[in-house]
C-alpha cells in the first residue's frame, strides 16, 4: 500500500516540462485579414457597404447628348420633356382640358340663366358662376401641367351650352342642380378615364396628380348631392325662394372664409 501511494504521488508530482508537448496553434488572423481585405470598406456616415457607386458625369453623359442635339423652336421640341411622358398623355391630358372647359360653359350659360330678372335667383346665379370658375380653374391646372412636362397644348372647340333651364313639371331649381350633379359624376368618370392612361404608361406624376383632382370631385358630388336632396324636399316656390338666400350666404360665406 505506501509503496502504490508513493508511485501515485511521483506521479501526480510530476512536474510541467515532463508532460508531453502539444503542437503549436497556427495563427489564423493573417487569414482574416486577407479576407477583410477583400471586402469594400463601409460608409463612414452609414456604415454600409455600397455595392453601387453613382458617377454622375458617367450616367449623365447620354442624356447631355440627347440634350444638345434637341433642336429648339420647333412645335414637338421640348427640353423638359421626359422618356416618361407618353404622347397618349399628351393627349389624354387635352381632351380633360376641352372636358373642364365645357363644363365650365354650361355653369356660365346656367349662371346667365338665374340671373335674368324674370328669375331672379341670385344664390343659384352667383353658385353656378363660382362653379364655373371652378371648372375653368381645373382646364387652367391641366395646361400648366402639360408645359410643365413639356406637351403641347391643343385646344379644341367647345360646343354650345342650352340657354333655358326651366323644367314643366320639377322646376328650373331642381332641374339646375339634377344637371349639376350628373356634371359632376360625368366628370368624376372622364378623369378616372384619364387615371388609366396615365397609370397604363406609368407615369407616377400624372397619376398623382390626377388622384388629387378626383378627391376634390368625390367632395364635389356629395355636395351637389345634398342640395338635390334639400330642393326635393322644400318643392317649388316659397321653398326655392328660402333655398336661394341660404345659398347666396354660403356662397359669399366661402369667399371671405380663408383656406385652412
Amino acid at each position: 500500500m505506501q509503496a502504490a501511494t508513493a508511485s501515485t504521488c511521483r506521479c501526480s508530482l510530476r512536474p510541467p516540462s515532463a508532460r508531453p508537448s502539444q503542437a503549436p496553434r497556427r495563427s489564423r488572423m493573417p487569414v482574416v485579414r486577407a479576407a477583410q481585405e477583400d471586402k469594400p470598406a463601409p460608409d463612414t456616415l452609414t456604415g454600409v457597404t455600397a455595392a453601387y457607386s453613382f458617377k454622375p458625369f458617367d450616367e449623365v453623359a447620354p442624356v447631355l447628348a440627347n440634350t444638345a442635339q434637341a433642336p429648339s423652336g420647333g412645335p414637338a421640341d421640348s427640353f423638359a420633356r421626359c422618356g416618361t411622358f407618353h404622347s397618349q398623355c399628351e393627349a389624354a391630358l387635352n381632351e380633360q382640358i376641352n372636358i373642364e372647359y365645357c363644363i365650365s360653359y354650361v355653369y356660365h350659360a346656367m349662371s346667365c340663366y338665374f340671373d335674368r330678372d324674370t328669375v331672379s335667383l341670385p344664390g343659384f346665379a352667383e353658385y353656378f358662376r363660382d362653379n364655373s370658375l371652378e371648372e375653368r380653374g381645373h382646364a387652367q391646372k391641366l395646361i400648366d401641367l402639360q408645359n410643365t412636362r413639356g406637351g403641347r397644348v391643343k385646344l379644341n372647340a367647345i360646343v354650345p351650352p342650352e340657354t333655358e333651364y326651366d323644367h314643366p313639371e320639377k322646376g328650373d331649381a331642381l332641374y339646375a342642380m339634377e344637371l349639376s350633379l350628373s356634371l359632376e359624376k360625368l366628370n368624376f368618370d372622364k378623369l378616372l378615364a384619364l387615371w388609366a392612361v396615365l397609370d397604363q404608361h406609368g407615369d407616377p406624376q400624372l397619376t398623382q396628380y390626377v388622384e388629387d383632382m378626383l378627391q376634390e370631385q368625390v367632395e364635389d358630388i356629395k355636395k351637389v348631392a345634398d342640395y338635390v336632396s334639400q330642393l326635393r324636399r322644400v318643392g317649388q316656390g316659397h321653398g326655392v325662394w328660402a333655398f336661394d338666400h341660404e345659398l347666396a350666404e354660403n356662397e359669399i360665406g366661402a369667399r371671405t372664409t380663408p383656406d385652412a
